[in-house]
């Protein structure tokens, strides 16, 4: 074992100390359901905090409700900018590879399974969608934003989520690690961010190098507000790639419950495409940006178009060139852009704004068993980095 997985070992061990306490208070003392009720009421930054509201959460909202002293405000504004420049295949990304990326890994998808219904696929994407939405306004930390609220209650989430598993004793520690462990919050940190950028690059998108570093350096603000360690997250993309990789050398393969969260993601934008004739780009899309192995370690379906899609880059290719020369060009396609992100949130969301409450109990069909997590692993090629 190398000094690298040891200490990655470690981060298996370590959850968020501040929120576990958090919600341990707020479930010993029986006010889950008051936080979660007054909780609704608070969707941006600057809002007197309701009466009522436990002393704990508020003096937890206190601590957290302002961004890392260490924030470099001009790096993400460059993000931000990134983010309008390429909202659309950010959108697709996220989608597309980041969501599946989660999957892969069988206990992050018995997390989903655990803390989302799964009856419900469009409220666990429009939360996501959501969240990044609400980061990438220019008022996201500022009075008024909505980031930082969402960001508190994620955070608060997770540890329910921890809490309910040790409590019910439905999780063997020893062998999968705390759950939403530290090891955890930052492959999912990677998943969102180094892994749109992949995507991007996959889909022939023309990013510059400041626009990438920018972008990734926004999800380690996140992963700060979310809770996540920062002495051992990674600080460039070159020690990101190193990290994920040995994450999904030690973590991805096959599970049921992959297999079922892809399947009622590809039936949700199904829904969402008009129409039935490019249904199947919902399933060529997806096996485009993970790769043959991993979409049929998904059972996500071959389709006619698998091949038609690899011509996206041409096609893209096109479109960045008449963003390029034409200044009317590129404001029309950045406003197809926008619309086209907030009507796909919209269709998810219904029109509803999400408010990622603490989860009072989870499915209560909901069972793991620590020896199938060992199983049908997958060995992979060695690294692409020393």
């Amino acid at each position: 074992m190398t000094h690298t997985e040891k200490s990655m070992d470690a981060l298996r061990r370590s959850g968020d100390e501040l929120a576990d306490a958090v919600v341990a208070t707020l479930f010993e003392r029986g006010e889950v359901g008051t936080f979660n009720s007054l909780m609704r009421y608070v969707s941006t930054t600057g809002q007197n905090l309701p009466d009522g509201l436990p002393g704990v959460a508020r003096e937890y909202l206190r601590v957290t409700g302002t961004p890392p002293d260490w924030v470099d405000w001009d790096e993400m504004e460059r993000a931000r900018l990134f983010f309008i420049d390429n909202n659309v295949h950010i959108s697709t990304a996220l989608s597309f590879a980041s969501m599946p990326a989660c999957y892969l890994v069988p206990h992050v998808a018995r997390l989903l399974s655990a803390s989302h219904g799964l009856h419900y696929p469009s409220k666990r994407m429009a939360e996501t969608g959501q969240f990044t939405v609400y980061l990438m306004q220019p008022d996201a930390f500022e009075s008024g934003g909505r980031f930082i609220p969402a960001a508190q209650k994620v955070r608060l989430l997770h540890a329910a989520i921890r809490h309910h598993l040790k409590r019910e004793d439905r999780w063997d520690t020893g062998t999968l690690g705390v759950p939403i462990c530290q090891e955890d919050m930052i492959g999912g940190q990677l998943f969102f961010s180094l892994l749109v950028l992949d995507s991007l690059h996959r889909l022939g998108i023309h990013m510059s190098a400041e626009g990438a570093d920018a972008y990734y350096y926004a999800w380690r603000v996140v992963g700060a507000m979310l809770g996540v360690d920062q002495t051992a997250v990674p600080v460039t993309l070159d020690e990101a790639r190193q990290f994920l990789d040995l994450y999904m050398l030690r973590h991805m393969g096959p599970s049921e419950e992959g297999t079922h969260l892809t399947r009622q993601l590809i039936d949700l934008y199904e829904e969402v495409v008009p129409g039935t004739l490019f249904d199947p780009v919902v399933s060529a899309l997806i096996r485009h940006l993970v790769g043959d192995t991993c979409a049929d370690w998904l059972d996500v379906p071959r389709t006619p178009w698998d091949t038609l899609v690899k011509a996206a880059p041409h096609l893209l290719g096109v479109l960045e060139t008449i963003e390029d020369r034409s200044p009317l060009g590129a404001w029309a396609l950045d406003r197809l852009g926008h619309l086209t992100t907030v009507l796909e949130l919209s269709s998810l969301t219904r029109g509803r704004v999400m408010h990622y409450a603490i989860p009072q109990q989870l499915r209560k069909e909901y069972g793991v068993s620590g020896a199938a997590a060992r199983t049908r692993r997958w060995t992979p090629p060695p690294p692409t980095v020393s």
